[in-house]
């Protein structure tokens, strides 16, 4: 929510902005061509950020693991996880990096390691 509300509020700044319009190859500044402007170049200042996003997701996922387990059992989990990578024809062994950058919960070695030690 907080990622969100930024970026109403830097759209909201840029929107009264000349140069943004014009840096962006606009000669006619309107709220429609902010909005597009705005999507079509936020990926490029939001690219540094998207693994520590991806880094907060992961932990809150691991936490949601250790959840289920104590409510549940880990070895119903682990097969659960493990038939849903099939169903999703998943790798279970992705890049570290790649996984580390772009991935929103942790690779499902990993999240299997952290249940089989709930035991």
């Amino acid at each position: 929510m907080l990622m969100t509300l930024s970026g109403f509020i830097v759209l909201a700044w840029l929107m009264t902005q000349a140069w943004f319009y014009t840096a962006l190859g606009v000669s006619q500044p309107s709220t429609y061509m902010a909005l597009v402007l705005f999507i079509l170049v936020s990926s490029v200042f939001t690219f540094f950020i998207g693994p520590i996003m991806a880094w907060w997701s992961r932990k809150h996922e691991f936490e949601a693991d250790e959840f289920a387990a104590q409510q549940s059992s880990s070895a119903e989990l682990i097969a659960a996880l493990v038939g849903l990578y099939k169903e999703n024809a998943n790798t279970l062994t992705p890049d570290p990096w790649y996984s580390a950058f772009y991935d929103s919960h942790p690779p499902a070695a990993i999240r299997i390691a952290h249940l089989q030690q709930q035991m």
